[in-house]
């Protein structure tokens, strides 16, 4: 059986951009798209639905405030154009937080995470273990880290480098492509050269994280959603 999909955005370009990712998929199929919460949860009761595609800011209502009132919810990967709401979507343990314009390169990360979700049987939050690996696949080696050992990543054009707390890697990976595979560790994307482990920051302010001796710059686009990260 398809996976059934439920698209909710007010915009429709953005709903046509899905439909057209998911087009490319044999495993999934749209059953209804909405632009207000209110419709999606007319549809959520009377269409059974496997994974929904949610923005963020609708008329009427949130997609986060609908999200956190709906009792059994799907499997849900947020498309927005506001990154600020990462950390509530990710405390709703969402499978995925897609900035738009979203490429199909990130979005098949997206719904492959949800399929490996979905064949474990498991929510994000219960696949998270005490001593997490993240395993990078460059060229024809995997290299695994151990995340509690990471204390920044840099981007070098199309390199990035793993600088740990006894060695650094550098090996040929983006550092955007990344991003859905720490949302379930203390890694951040802090600006868009650097993220870091929320661990190893031993001070902060507005501007800067250190880690140690070495500081680090934070974004204006990654300010809020990373001080707010900071503060929890």
């Amino acid at each position: 059986m398809k996976i059934k999909c439920l698209l909710v955005d007010d915009e429709p370009l953005a709903i046509k951009l899905v439909q057209n990712h998911l087009a490319q998929l044999d495993a999934f199929e749209v059953v209804a798209t909405c632009s207000t919460a209110i419709k999606a949860l007319e549809i959520l009761r009377t269409i059974p639905v496997d994974l929904m595609f949610l923005d963020i800011k609708m008329p009427q209502m949130k997609g986060i405030d609908f999200l956190k009132g709906l009792k059994d919810p799907p499997a849900v990967i947020v498309t927005t154009a506001y990154r600020e709401y990462a950390i509530d979507g990710y405390d709703l343990d969402i499978v995925d937080y897609l900035l738009k314009p979203i490429t199909f390169e990130r979005f098949f990360k997206a719904v492959d995470r949800y399929l490996r979700e979905r064949k474990a049987g498991n929510s994000i939050a219960a696949v998270r273990t005490p001593n997490p690996y993240l395993f990078l696949k460059s060229g024809l080696r995997n290299h695994r880290l151990n995340t509690e050992d990471i204390l920044y990543i840099e981007s070098l054009k199309d390199n990035i480098l793993i600088v740990c707390t006894n060695s650094s890697l550098t090996i040929r990976y983006k550092i955007g492509d990344l991003e859905p595979d720490i949302m379930s560790f203390p890694l951040i994307r802090i600006h868009r050269s650097f993220i870091v482990n929320l661990d190893k920051v031993t001070s902060f302010s507005g501007s800067e994280i250190s880690i140690g001796n070495k500081n680090l710059p934070i974004g204006l686009s990654y300010k809020e959603y990373v001080l707010k990260k900071l503060k929890i």
